[in-house]
């Protein structure tokens, strides 16, 4: 059973380092999500009850469906998935927080305000060089960092999706159609 992609220590350096942040995600992702069928087939036990010698007698056109025992996928949605779609939503959060605040330390902060005013002084005669009126200001990097969030967010509804996808299919049992439930449910037991 693959452990869960630790937390790393948050600040608000992490966050502005967007490459640090997008490794982060990656490696917790690939960990616990991408690798949802192999985590799966790891709990199932096939040899628990012992070889049946009558199994290989006839060819089935379709193998049974490789159902995982419930306590061991409670187990690992308790102890492995949910943890580690916490502490990605825990990361998100801290980041999206970061992206909103203001930001005294920006070092490309007065270089934008020189840019934007270099931009108000310019006079524009479009009908000499049509392409003048562009002007690409730098954008700050809390504007980045929330374009950031906001795309990682959209990955994320997807990926947890797929993944809950797979874990009803394969543990079956009285689980939430929806991820959004089952993780409401997991934090109503906390």
């Amino acid at each position: 059973m693959a452990d869960p992609y630790a937390q790393p220590h948050l600040t608000p350096q992490f966050c502005f380092s967007t490459r640090t942040l997008r490794d982060f995600l990656r490696l917790s992702r690939s960990t616990i999500d991408d690798s949802i069928t192999q985590n799966l087939n790891a709990l199932v036990t096939p040899a628990r009850s012992g070889f049946d010698p009558t199994s290989t007698t006839q060819r089935a056109s379709r193998p049974p469906s490789r159902q995982v025992d419930p306590q061991s996928c409670q187990a690992f949605q308790n102890r492995v998935l949910f943890p580690s779609w916490q502490a990605r939503t825990e990361v998100l959060n801290y980041c999206g927080v970061v992206a909103t605040s203001p930001d005294p330390d920006d070092p490309d902060a007065t270089l934008r305000e020189a840019e934007a005013l270099r931009d108000r002084e310019r006079v524009v005669d479009e009908r000499l060089d049509p392409y003048s009126a562009r002007f690409f200001p730098r954008e700050a990097r809390t504007e980045t960092l929330a374009a950031l969030v906001r795309q990682e967010r959209r990955v994320e509804d997807i990926i947890r999706a797929r993944t809950w996808g797979a874990v009803r299919e394969r543990c079956g049992g009285d689980l939430p159609s929806a991820w959004e439930d089952a993780i409401k449910r997991w934090k109503a037991k906390d």
